[in-house]
């Protein structure tokens, strides 16, 4: 946002970029600020929107497009990983039906699934572990110098399979809803609840830029929800008021007991760092 919040369309504008491929993050952070600043520049060039890092939310989703892609440009939600080395599950651009929030189908020729802790495959409507069956184009060889460990990280969970270590569901379409890391999820009294439920719904207070959920240490629930949420600028919220959001959204047990405010740590590429937020505990 420097100089100023509209930098990135001012950019669009003065180049004539046609692709743009973002984080979610990054869009709600626009979301926040206002599109206001968006208005202000020709976006027509665009032909292409995209996001990639971390399954978004389907409020995102629709902005993006309306906002940033004039209610006309497809929006590629695409899941890959580094070590995959290419994108494994996306829309077709004007040929696949989108779905604001679904990753939608595997890339032709790239066989996924969803399994169970059995190694199962479940069938639509269910959730569990995604996997990939079979080879693919650029498929990773090793991890330099540790063989061993590049087998028991991705390998041995279920025998014959690569392990992503991402959860998934599958609908009724045979689409596919990327649920974030697997150590993202919380065992609340033997509910097994993903983080992302509940940052999902945190987002859609007014006053949140945005914000992380980690699973602290709970001697009654086993573990419970605890909030890091950044305030947009100017925007004032309490604890107490984050919580009541949440419990009016979800059931109470999901609710997070504690919120703390202040800026996430991020890596360079604006992921969460939610290692260090655990860490604070």
């Amino acid at each position: 946002d420097y100089p100023d919040r509209a930098r990135w369309w001012a950019i669009v504008e003065r180049y004539g970029v046609d692709i743009l491929y973002t984080a979610p993050t990054a869009i709600r952070s626009h979301m926040k600020w206002g599109s206001e600043h968006a208005e202000k520049h020709d976006l027509s060039s665009i032909r292409l929107l995209g996001t990639v890092g971390e399954p978004i939310n389907p409020e995102a989703w629709v902005w993006y497009r309306e906002h940033i892609g004039g209610d006309r440009t497809p929006v590629v939600d695409t899941w890959w990983q580094t070590e995959t080395g290419m994108i494994l599950i996306t829309p077709l651009p004007g040929v696949t039906t989108l779905k604001p929030g679904s990753a939608t189908k595997p890339f032709p020729g790239v066989d996924a699934a969803v399994v169970d802790d059995r190694g199962q495959e479940v069938g639509p409507g269910g959730g569990g572990y995604l996997v990939l069956r079979r080879p693919w184009p650029a498929m990773t060889r090793g991890i330099f110098g540790d063989d061993a460990r590049f087998r028991a990280t991705y390998w041995e969970r279920f025998p014959g399979v690569y392990f992503a270590g991402d959860g998934a569901r599958i609908d009724e379409d045979g689409d596919f809803w990327l649920l974030g890391r697997v150590d993202d999820v919380m065992n609340i009294s033997g509910h097994r609840i993903s983080t992302i439920e509940v940052e999902n719904t945190i987002s859609r207070h007014p006053a949140v830029l945005e914000c992380a959920v980690v699973a602290i240490p709970d001697d009654r629930w086993g573990e419970r929800p605890k909030a890091f949420v950044t305030l947009g600028s100017g925007e004032e919220a309490t604890e107490a008021e984050i919580i009541d959001f949440c419990r009016q959204r979800l059931a109470h047990f999901k609710a997070p007991d504690a919120v703390d405010f202040g800026e996430l740590p991020k890596t360079s590429t604006g992921k969460v760092q939610k290692y260090v937020l655990r860490d604070r505990e």
